[in-house]
């Protein structure tokens, strides 16, 4: 099973990939983390990403298509994948279409969780996430000293660069300009699940495993 969650930044994308995977027993891969690894080994590839990230656009297809790809090669769980904010645009995904048709393999549902724009933009300036194990965390206004350390392992909250609001609004104009076009792409091929993505997580998980179980 293979499957691609699409949706804005700060839909949810990756809290709902992990609950899926396991419910599936798959194996989540997030570009984001790909590329955040890759900031932090500070190699050359990382410094490139870094300059990407912090302007709030999308690091090149050719970068983006060969991290994947070279993620997708190591992993030997059976059972599939969930792939979390790749593609991101058409080259991308007709990339991935072409490197799955060589190894006889297939994207079988396409997850698109949808999220008004205002509520992406309150949910991402009030994201943080722990230093240490990247737990995200919701906060509303300043975060107090009480809410400065992860209740999971201690470790240091912080905001990462591309959540501040000006790099937000233009992430955002990025994604409904380049990303959205593949929502009628995976469409056309009747691969397309939507999913309301506002409301709890665990409810917005039900939703998005039951729409995967109809399909089967």
């Amino acid at each position: 099973m293979y499957i691609i969650f699409l949706g804005a930044p700060g839909a949810g994308k990756g809290t709902q990939a992990i609950e899926v995977a396991k419910e599936f027993g798959l194996v989540s891969i997030a570009t984001g983390d790909l590329f955040r690894q890759a900031v932090e080994r500070e190699d050359e590839l990382g410094k490139k990403v870094r300059e990407y990230m912090e302007k709030g656009v999308l690091v090149p297809n050719e970068i983006t298509v060969q991290m994947v790809l070279g993620k997708l090669s190591a992993i030997e769980n059976q059972n599939g994948v969930i792939l979390d904010g790749f593609p991101r645009n058409l080259i991308q995904a007709e990339a991935l279409d072409e490197a799955f048709k060589k190894e006889n393999k297939n994207i079988d549902s396409v997850v698109y969780i949808k999220v008004e724009e205002g509520e992406l933009v309150r949910r991402l300036s009030g994201r943080w996430v722990c230093r240490c194990c990247q737990l995200p965390y919701r906060i509303s206004g300043t975060l107090t000293e009480e809410h400065k350390k992860c209740s999971s392992c201690d470790g240091e909250l912080y905001q990462r660069p591309d959540d501040n609001l000006e790099t937000i609004k233009n992430r955002l104009r990025v994604y409904f300009t380049e990303t959205a076009p593949l929502i009628e792409y995976y469409r056309k091929s009747d691969r397309l699940i939507e999913v309301d993505g506002e409301g709890e997580v665990e409810e917005i998980t039900q939703r998005i495993v039951a729409a995967l179980r109809n399909r089967a």
